[in-house]
């Protein structure tokens, strides 16, 4: 059996009996899905067939509100994530450069972590109101830390061999820095904002189920409040399809940036 990296199949087309195995479990849910519906184990309200989710959805879409909710949540997660993305490199960067950063925030930083986002809300809301401010913060709280964290690790994997080298040859830290440590770090710099961007889906869903008129999380209340079981479905469809999208477009970025590394995609 021979390992590959990703590496050699650069350049290569992959062969065509592989295409159908990432639909496969889906096709196999979507098959237990119609059984259950069709056989009546569960009642239809606790779990609406295939078809009426898939009207649902063409009714939302068509009208728009679909549209509507999706667009503002798509807003508010990207301006929260940007947000955290500033705050986690920076601060990453700087606790792993700078030691007395380091020792000065990393216990209050620390503190800090283990506090779920939506345990904010309450004070956000007093801080910031029910409009988009306090939605932002939840947001941006979220998805800071599995950004910030993976910055810091990423900076502190630097092999120490490479430290005492620099030294020896005396090469200046800015240069050290950025053709050593940087490059080191972007695949954890990478997988940081992938995380984040996850966390950040989530984050905006809990805080516009607590307040506000428009978002997926508000359209999943009110759904659930009619027992409109068909609409909360799309919701939650249309949120993993956008997030979806977003981490590939992260992945496809990863290639292009970290493109000299070699990882392992299985034998």
């Amino acid at each position: 059996m021979v390992l590959k990296t990703a590496k050699e199949y650069r350049g290569k087309v992959v062969p065509r009996r592989h295409s159908w195995k990432g639909i496969m479990l889906p096709c196999v849910l979507l098959s237990l899905w119609q059984g259950i519906t069709v056989s009546g184990i569960v009642k239809p309200m606790l779990l609406p067939s295939p078809a009426k989710v898939i009207t649902a959805f063409a009714v939302m879409a068509t009208s728009g509100e679909l549209g509507v909710h999706l667009g503002t949540s798509m807003v508010r997660v990207l301006e929260g994530f940007m947000l955290a993305a500033l705050l986690g490199v920076g601060l990453g960067f700087g606790l792993g450069i700078f030691p007395l950063i380091f020792e000065t925030m990393d216990g209050m930083i620390q503190f800090i972590r283990p506090i779920p986002p939506i345990a904010w809300l309450p004070l956000s809301i007093l801080w910031f109101g029910i409009e988009e401010g306090s939605k932002i913060f939840i947001i941006t709280l979220g998805a800071f830390f599995p950004i910030f964290i993976n910055v810091l690790d990423g900076i502190r994997q630097t092999d120490s061999k490479f430290v005492e080298l620099a030294k020896v040859l005396e090469v200046p830290r800015g240069k050290f820095l950025a053709k050593v440590v940087i490059p080191g770090a972007l695949p954890f710099i990478i997988a940081g904002l992938r995380i984040g961007l996850g966390y950040a889906w989530m984050c905006v869903v809990a805080a516009e189920l607590s307040a506000g008129m428009k978002g997926v999380g508000y359209m999943l209340t009110d759904a659930r409040a009619l027992a409109q079981t068909d609409r909360v479905l799309v919701g939650m469809i249309a949120i993993g399809v956008v997030g979806k999208v977003m981490d590939s477009a992260l992945r496809s970025m990863e290639k292009k940036i970290v493109n000299w590394r070699e990882v392992y995609i299985g034998a």
